[in-house]
């Protein structure tokens, strides 16, 4: 018996626990959760084993309960239905709970003692919830996918999930909470972009009802951001953010979400903690501080593509600054890469979590079972110095790792191989006179110096070398002009995401030619470039320390393509 006080008025209430009811943690700020398994280590480090099934017969009244209400009666009727999470909340059904079978309720004024009988060793505070990124205001991958949604309840309890749309029922779903993880999932068929919608999931145990319900629901396309500080930074921080932060009248159906800022060591099947849950934009969580939501990057590039796709999107940030590859990629990637698990040097662009996969762990795997369109990546400076040389093998194993974990967590509605788009790096004023950032760039394409290749499959990349901001309050390495870099990310996806035929980077060189003599290098390109004849046909900044580097160039026209010859030294400048 543990008696519980509580004053004022009271509910008597019996609790009988059954077995693998398999609890979780609620919604605590930077509390990671493990999974649930048939049997847990225990804070020594043991394991505790599930104990045998509970006796079947009702509990007797203890001595401790009130004599005015003995709580004797069976129960009578099934709890009410739930009321549906306000908005920007996470639902109370994520908070820690106890499911057990209870007596009848009486309520009575005054102190009361709640006695409740307890199996020793057991783990039976499971709450009947979606995830936690499933709430008000989402967005659900339309088809040719199916939306996948899941969360937790009684083991072996039934789920009914039903999609409603003006109260009138367009599918329903049944399925099963399993036994080993107290979790249920069900695949929605595939639906046309639109909405809104209402998402309802009914959980069956016995004679007890649960339901929960989410509404203005939308169907779109879903993508996710990723990366380190120029991914997080926010919509205040750039250029004319005034004028960004407030644009949002026209884009009510692009729902942002943003993920906290927390670490694991094992892989979490669910978010222990959301910064925004998903919203409609405002010019409060398009701009809520420095570095905190919604991503600058990651909110225009959902605009544009809803200003070409004219359909609902959404859009998940899930970033921190100062981080490497080695953060966000899986053991698994790491281990294939050979990356050493110790004995490195911590570097002084590592300014954010470096442990192996403890950002993949709790930010990234939680997410594994939404369907997806797509994911867009900033990231790479922080390998300036740190493990560099491998990451022409940490970045293309982190795509095809997310890849295929994502595609199984959906029960194979995310493509295998979905679209994957990610920022070269642009210049930085600060950056040391050898080439460790031209190295950086050159690996983000695999050492092919272009995507997508034979490696790299189903990618693209938007150049930054040119947008260099030197008078960036927040450094020269966080240029505030994100408008272009979102820009040219979504020229890439609506040509590798959408199929469209548009022009989304520039001329590649077909051959080289060095002509030693004269300190030149001859390019020949297969794409036609057009060139305003001018007293300098060309001008460009690299953003030196010293001077901005100009070159007149020789352009020619010849039978393969165009022919440009350049000195070796202005190459060499721009390329930094």
């Amino acid at each position: 018996m543990v008696p519980v006080v509580i004053s004022r008025c009271w509910v008597t209430v019996f609790f009988f626990f059954e077995p693998n009811y398999g609890g979780r943690e609620g919604d605590r700020p930077g509390l990671a959760r493990r999974p649930r398994t048939a049997s847990r280590p225990n804070v020594l480090g043991g394991v505790e084993p599930d104990l045998p099934a509970p006796p079947t017969a009702p509990p007797t009244a203890p001595p401790t309960a009130p004599p005015t209400a003995p709580p004797t009666a069976p129960p009578t009727a099934p709890p009410t239905a739930r009321a549906p999470p306000a908005e920007g909340t996470r639902s109370p059904a994520r908070g820690r709970r106890i499911l057990a079978n209870m007596a009848a309720p009486r309520v009575v004024c005054g102190p009361v003692l709640l006695p409740l009988v307890l199996l020793a060793a057991t783990s039976a505070d499971v709450g009947f919830r979606f995830a936690s990124y499933i709430n008000n205001y989402m967005v659900l991958q339309k088809e040719p996918a199916g939306a996948v949604i899941w969360g937790y309840g009684t083991s072996e309890a039934t789920v009914t999930v039903t999609l409603y749309r003006d109260q009138e029922t367009i599918m329903e779903k049944v399925t099963s909470v399993k036994a080993h993880s107290n979790s249920w999932m069900v695949v929605l068929d595939p639906m046309k972009p639109g909405g809104p919608y209402e998402v309802m999931a009914q959980q069956t145990f016995g004679k007890t009802n649960f339901t929960l319900r989410v509404h203005d629901v939308l169907f779109g396309d879903v993508w996710l951001c990723s990366g380190q500080s120029n991914m997080q930074m926010t919509v205040s921080q750039i250029f004319n953010a005034t004028r960004e932060l407030a644009n949002t009248a026209a884009y009510q159906s692009v729902r942002i979400f943003s993920v906290s800022l927390i670490q694991a060591e094992q892989e979490l099947e669910d978010l222990a903690k959301v910064d925004l849950q998903w919203a409609k934009p405002t010019t409060e969580n398009l701009g809520h501080g420095i570095f905190q939501y919604m991503s600058a990057v990651c909110w225009l590039f959902g605009r544009n593509l809803y200003d070409t796709l004219q359909y609902p999107i959404g859009l998940i940030s899930s970033s921190w600054g100062g981080t490497p590859i080695e953060a966000w990629s899986s053991e698994r990637s790491l281990k294939a890469c050979g990356v050493p698990t110790q004995g490195f040097t911590q570097s002084n662009s590592v300014t954010g979590p470096s442990n192996h996969s403890v950002l993949w762990n709790a930010m990234i795997h939680p997410l594994h079972n939404m369907t997806l369109k797509g994911v867009i990546w900033y990231q790479g400076e922080s390998n300036m110095n740190f493990n560099r040389d491998l990451y022409n093998c940490t970045f293309p194993a982190l795509i095809e790792d997310w890849r295929q974990t994502f595609h199984h967590g959906s029960q194979g509605q995310t493509e295998r191989f979905f679209p994957f788009g990610f920022v070269q790096l642009s210049s930085y004023l600060s950056a040391p006179s050898d080439d460790t950032f031209p190295q950086i760039r050159w690996h983000q394409t695999a050492d092919f110096g272009y995507v997508p290749n034979l490696r790299m499959p189903n990618t693209f990349m938007a150049v930054a070398m040119d947008l260099c901001d030197r008078k960036s309050p927040f450094g020269s390495i966080h240029p505030r002009d994100k408008q272009t870099v979102a820009y040219r990310l979504h020229l890439g996806a609506r040509a590798v995401a959408y199929g469209e035929k548009v022009i989304f980077q520039g001329p590649l060189p077909e051959k080289m030619e060095l002509l030693a003599d004269k300190g030149l290098l001859n390019l020949m390109y297969s794409q036609e470039i057009q060139v305003q004849r001018q007293d300098k046909i060309f001008e460009i900044s690299c953003c030196s320390d010293h001077q901005y580097g100009k070159s007149t160039l020789n352009c020619g026209k010849g039978q393969e393509g165009i022919a440009i010859t350049t000195s070796l030294l202005f190459l060499c400048m721009i390329w930094r």
